[in-house]
């Protein structure tokens, strides 16, 4: 039997909180419904990975959070991730930004990071759900970067544009239930979608593993599991589960 298709979605406005991901948590804890998006007006300690954590100026990014209760084996629950990055480029791209996905989940704008995911986990008294924690820099000034390899949709548009963040967020959430649905009828369905929007793939990279290590050679595919398939320089193939993915060049043809 397919999976039911994800509900519409159900909207709690907060004016503050440290963390969507958390408060979206706590809601799946106490028995909310699949399809709930916890937005913030303003996020004082917004989480990434590797623990990393920012705080948004008020009114400057779009940041929410959306609850999920996926149905298909936990096996494919590492796709999820890459399932969020891929919904949340490809709906900026449907608004006219040049945007891609850099494994595993960073939204880019030409090389300039303009959106971070977060899916976190949560053990509920109906079964394990899933929290995808997206925030996308929409009103930023250069100032207002956390780190200057960023960037925010106004910027991209120019100083005369202001970026519609209701639009935004509909467009987000819309775009990452509809693939989320996808995957659960065939948790491998996005995969060569996901392969085909991915910046990263075909392209020199250096990737700083949890572990303190280092791999660099190129990105030659994801594999089945979502992992990045790198092939270094003596040809081996190492698949890469987690670890910060750096652009180095793209690979000319024949290379």
């Amino acid at each position: 039997m397919d999976p039911e298709p994800a509900r519409r979605p159900s909207f709690e406005v907060v004016a503050e909180t440290p963390s969507t991901n958390s408060l979206a948590a706590d809601r799946a804890r106490e028995g909310a419904p699949e399809g709930l998006v916890v937005v913030a007006e303003h996020q004082t300690a917004g989480r990434g990975r590797l623990d990393r954590t920012w705080e948004t100026p008020p009114g400057t990014a779009v940041t929410f959070s959306v609850l999920l209760r996926p149905t298909v084996p936990a096996a494919s629950w590492p796709w999820l991730p890459l399932v969020a990055g891929y919904a949340a480029a490809t709906a900026l791209a449907g608004l006219g930004y040049r945007a891609d996905v850099k494994w595993p989940n960073d939204v880019l704008i030409g090389e300039r990071k303009v959106g971070g995911i977060l899916v976190e986990r949560v053990d509920t008294p109906a079964g394990a759900a899933a929290v995808v924690g997206i925030g996308i820099n929409t009103g930023m000034t250069e100032e207002q970067l956390p780190v200057p390899t960023a960037t925010s949709l106004s910027l991209e548009q120019g100083p005369d544009e202001t970026p519609d963040r209701d639009a935004v967020l509909e467009a987000v959430v819309t775009a990452l239930l509809e693939r989320y649905d996808a995957w659960q009828r065939d948790p491998t369905s996005l995969a060569d979608a996901y392969a085909d929007a991915c910046t990263t793939v075909g392209r020199r990279v250096r990737v700083d593993l949890p572990d303190g290590g280092a791999l660099e050679g190129e990105a030659v595919g994801v594999d089945a599991s979502g992992r990045l398939v790198v092939r270094a320089a003596d040809g081996t193939r190492h698949e890469v589960g987690a670890g910060d993915v750096v652009h180095v060049r793209s690979v000319a043809p024949g290379e």
